[in-house]
């Protein structure tokens, strides 16, 4: 009756479903068994979830001792100065063209200003770093806050030359960058 290939079909739509459900959530899984602390769960428990995933983590580090990892993006410590800077590097061979400048342009402002906060949270001080804030300070003065694609073509000019110049200041200091 039913030929081999649609047997095989059967088979492996009858297994993914098999799978789904035992990947399933329950809405209220109780506790994780926790296998350090004595846990009898015998089956570690699989995050289903992002959220899940951050909770377990803090719930891990905190049975053992550590204190956990902010997990709001404004918590999160900054970036060391190296790391940004290069993730403003990266925007040196890339181009305002037609089919990708708002990107580019937003990635420019978004790349200066994780190496501001780079910069301003560094153990050396801001003062080391004076100038590229400086720069990114007047650049922020001129765009008023707005950071919109209009607003940034507009200004492209003195983006780029931003970039570009606080590019030469970190050339002239690579032991802040390597």
């Amino acid at each position: 009756m039913f030929t081999s290939s649609v047997r095989r079909t059967a088979v492996a739509v009858v297994a993914l479903a098999a799978l789904a459900v035992s990947c399933g959530t329950d809405p209220d899984p109780g506790p994780p068994a926790d296998h350090r602390q004595g846990g009898t769960g015998g089956v570690a428990t699989v995050p289903t979830s992002a959220a899940d995933a951050a909770d377990a983590a803090a719930e891990s580090e905190a049975s053992a001792g550590a204190t956990p990892a902010p997990t709001v993006p404004d918590e999160l410590p900054p970036e060391r100065v190296r790391d940004a800077f290069a993730g403003l590097q990266a925007t040196l061979g890339d181009a305002c063209t037609p089919d990708d400048c708002a990107y580019f342009l937003g990635r420019v402002h978004d790349e200066l200003h994780r190496l501001d906060r780079a910069m301003k949270a560094d153990p050396k001080g801001a003062g080391h770093f004076r100038r590229p804030v400086e720069l990114i300070a007047e650049l922020d003065a001129e765009l008023a806050g707005d950071r919109s694609f209009e607003n940034l073509k507009r200004h492209q000019t003195l983006l780029i030359g931003t970039r570009d110049r606080i590019n030469t200041w970190m050339q002239d200091h690579p032991d802040d960058y390597r």
